[in-house]
């Protein structure tokens, strides 16, 4: 009796196939949740009633992204601050999500953490009672300017005040707690509570725009991080200790525009 070897050749060669495109499959679906081309985009949109051009601001998460906290801001090319287009929610209102747990359960409560995000605190230059320059309660942001933090990718699209200098530069705090590394460990300054709820310190970064060159992204470099206890409002140009905090931000670009909506 003839044994049929052609039956058992097809099957070993259907599995190997099937086997090679659940490869490329699985590969080609990390590739695009780390490049984040297939993630979605939120829109926040602020500052809505300015007068000024409209500015659009777009974000793309590193792999080291989880729930940073982070701000936008305008300043002259000579250092003075002009406008913040975005801030956290919490550095803004100076009251956190999970803030308070008197009760035995997790409740929104004030905490001022003065290391998160002090380049854009410090050039705001609005110094509270209690000597720090981020907002409470009381002095709370408008929630024109203010947002929840996003969880991935996201826009920003914002109305300049309309006096706005021709040429400005754009600033770009971003601040991840707990993202110790072995330079900056957990026990680094140990009496320094302010310290310990920033770890890497936060990263700024920054492009310079012309209002009269509209539609044309541009790129925001990364310039250097905070004081890491945020004491300070000067931004330190050594990131040789700086490791993964890079990560968390892929590309940043922003854009003036006089058209409603983007263009990705």
């Amino acid at each position: 009796m003839k044994t049929n070897k052609t039956i058992p050749v097809l099957r070993n060669t259907l599995q190997v196939l099937m086997l090679t495109v659940l490869i490329v499959a699985f590969g080609s679906c990390r590739s695009s949740r780390v490049s984040g081309k297939t993630e979605p985009t939120d829109t926040l949109i602020t500052n809505a009633g300015e007068k000024g051009a409209e500015l659009i601001f777009k974000f793309e998460r590193g792999e080291s992204f989880n729930h940073p906290l982070m701000a936008l801001w305008l300043e002259d090319t000579n250092g003075n601050y002009l406008q913040t287009l975005y801030v956290a929610e919490s550095i803004a209102k100076g009251i956190y999500g999970y803030g308070d747990k008197s009760t035995g359960k997790w409740l929104p409560g004030p905490i001022r953490r003065p290391a998160t995000l002090p380049v854009w605190a410090h050039s705001r230059g609005v110094r509270e009672n209690d000597g720090y320059y981020i907002p409470t309660m009381s002095t709370a942001l408008p929630d024109a300017m203010t947002g929840a933090t996003p969880s991935g990718n996201f826009l920003v699209m914002s109305r300049l005040l309309p006096n706005i200098p021709p040429v400005f530069d754009v600033y770009f705090e971003i601040n991840q707690s707990w993202d110790w590394n072995e330079f900056w460990t957990n026990n680094k300054f140990p009496d320094d509570d302010d310290y310990k709820t920033s770890c890497q310190p936060a990263l700024v970064y920054k492009a310079r725009i012309y209002q009269d060159v509209s539609g044309i992204p541009i790129n925001l470099s990364l310039i250097g991080h905070s004081h890491y206890s945020g004491k300070d409002g000067k931004i330190y140009d050594d990131l040789s200790t700086i490791t993964t905090a890079k990560n968390i931000t892929g590309k940043v670009w922003v854009k003036i525009t006089a058209v409603s909506g983007v263009n990705n």
